[in-house]
């Protein structure tokens, strides 16, 4: 997902910081609190499920049997809160995402189709673009976000033609919500130099008029680097994203956000605007290759202030694109192919050689890799890079990470075990596009084994699962629901063999997702010494499998200060 890139130039004034740092007051001291009266999913290696716990400051103090932890309250002069039947979790751990992708709606056209947004046609997108252009001077960009052609009455993208209707003195641009597509008008066209004659782009495609030849608007991969390169909003835009998916982040119950394929201007933003107090979540950076490089080269410092706050984590590259937008890498064709071309199996978005190149580079440097892999042509180059590279260069638990992994095979999960890889699901693809995916895009027999949980399961794999936020929202609840139901939007169950249980699900969401970060020995569970990094639901998702996605977040806690309460 690359809808991010356009938060590249988001660098915030220097007045702007001061003003902040001004504002900004060093928070009181933490106290003691001891929690009781609910069930308290610990989420450890026993996952046990306990009467009460105790924070001292910022770290959990202890947990087990509520008198005994009543009676050091008494000793400790600690606050005693009852639950009141209601249940207490580690904080939730974003695998990934895009933070603060999730705010661009605040800035930006939201263009999503129900469950999520208001757009059931094209002529929707348009008359929503229409109004913001309608604002907006002569010559600016009108930016929309989260177009779902298999969502739209047309079951098509907009075209050129159509975003021509918006405006004709404006450039247009709609992304795609998978943030692997976009469509622009004309004008948009010709300010990034598209025309009949252009090429396409190693790892992109430009999509044409079958008549003319002339582009039709829609852009594929990395075709649409040029339009994401000159949509940089504004500081004051900038901090409106950035506050927005903060507080969407926090009501979810997530405490550590995740920002994958980050710039080096992004890189340094978000650091400073953490140490500011801005960002009042836990936050985990993955640089794209350009960051990395740099960083490798000492021209970019990583964040390092406080790495409890912001740290980097793995490298992140891209190896195809998404199977709803027909750019996945897959070994056998697509069930309904695009254009009539019954062979088509999508492409690689890197080369293989340059992937394995690549993924080398980086793992012999010593750095973590997450490679984006939906097809099962491309998991198969990314395990090959990765098995290359640690036959050069052997290393002990470098936890490389296949993100996405949508269409792994049973014999590729047999190779992410030998090799110490963890696949990352993005298991909501089962709620969101599961019937298209059934019916037009893998067929009823692949569809079944998409994200598959289960078989990672059974292999003894840490794997984690997702939301990749803003392709969808950030709703730790209903990715847990979707990967113990495996529930279209219809209502089918797509693929039950690979459904798991809920308490395997939550861990997908703690522990494990600790784990990949490197930070299990102070996340992910609640024990002892760890830090005090809370959820309060109204119920216990242990209770009602069916109906997890209904639960409500109460409360999160950061560090045992609570920085959301419903």
């Amino acid at each position: 997902m690359k809808p991010l890139r356009i938060l590249a130039g988001l660098i915030l004034s220097l007045a702007l910081l001061a003003l902040v740092a001004v504002i900004w007051a060093s928070p009181p001291r933490l106290g003691r609190t001891v929690y009781v009266g609910g069930p308290i999913l610990a989420m450890d290696a026993e996952n046990r499920v306990v009467d009460a716990l105790a924070v001292d400051g910022d770290r959990i103090a202890a947990l087990g049997d509520e008198a005994t932890l009543r009676d050091w309250a008494e000793r400790s002069d600690a606050q005693i809160i009852d639950l009141d039947g209601r249940a207490l979790l580690p904080g939730f751990i974003d695998a990934h995402g895009h933070f603060p992708g999730a705010g661009i709606t605040a800035v930006f056209v939201d263009l999503n189709s129900p469950p999520i947004g208001p757009v059931e046609r094209i002529d929707d997108a348009v008359a929503r673009l229409a109004e913001r252009a309608a604002e907006t001077s002569p010559g600016e960009w009108v930016i929309g976000v989260g177009y779902d052609d298999s969502l739209l009455a047309e079951r098509r993208h907009p075209t050129r033609r159509d975003l021509d209707r918006v405006s004709t003195r404006h450039p247009v641009v709609a992304l795609h919500v998978s943030g692997h597509l976009a469509v622009t008008n004309s004008m948009g066209l010709a300010q990034i130099g598209v025309a009949a004659g252009t090429p396409d782009p190693e790892g992109g495609f430009i999509r044409r008029d079958a008549e003319t030849g002339e582009p039709d608007g829609v852009l594929e991969e990395t075709a649409i680097d040029p339009i994401h390169q000159l949509l940089t909003p504004s500081a004051l835009q900038g901090l409106t994203i950035v506050r927005h998916a903060a507080e969407l982040y926090l009501r979810a119950g997530v405490t550590t956000a995740q920002s994958g394929a980050t710039t080096k201007g992004l890189i340094r933003t978000l650091d400073w605007l953490t140490w500011l107090g801005v960002i009042p979540l836990r936050l985990v950076i993955w640089p794209n290759p350009e960051a990395a490089d740099a960083i490798l080269r000492g021209e970019l410092k990583p964040p390092s202030w406080d790495l409890r706050r912001v740290r980097l984590g793995a490298v992140k590259l891209i190896a195809d694109g998404s199977i709803q937008g027909y750019t996945g890498y897959l070994s056998q064709p697509y069930h309904v192919p695009p254009g009539g071309d019954p062979s088509y199996r999508g492409y690689a978005r890197i080369p293989r050689d340059e992937l394995i190149e690549q993924v080398e580079h980086f793992h012999s440097a010593g750095l973590q890799l997450a490679v984006h892999g939906n097809g099962d042509a491309a998991i198969e180059d990314i395990l090959d890079a990765f098995e290359r590279a640690q036959h050069a260069h052997p290393r002990l638990d470098a936890r490389h990470i296949v993100i996405h992994a949508q269409m792994t095979r049973d014999d590729q999960l047999d190779r992410m075990r030998a090799l110490g890889v963890i696949p990352s699901f993005f298991s909501l693809h089962t709620f969101y596009w599961g019937d298209r995916h059934r019916k037009v895009f893998m067929g009823p027999e692949r569809a079944a084994r998409m994200s598959p949980a289960q078989g990672a399961l059974e292999r003894g794999l840490h794997f984690t699962i997702h939301a990749d936020s803003p392709v969808v929202p950030m709703e730790p609840l209903r990715l847990v629901w979707a990967a113990v139901n495996r529930r279209t939007r219809s209502g089918f169950t797509v693929g039950p063999e690979q459904r798991i249980d809920v308490m395997q699900a939550l861990r997908a969401v703690t522990i494990n997702a600790a784990r990949q970060h490197f930070e299990e020995a102070d996340k992910g569970s609640l024990e002892p010494g760890k830090l005090a990094d809370l959820v309060i639901l109204s119920r216990s998702p242990l209770e009602d499998p069916e109906h997890i996605d209904e639960i409500k977040v109460l409360e999160t806690v950061i560090g045992g200060r609570t920085v959301y309460r419903r």
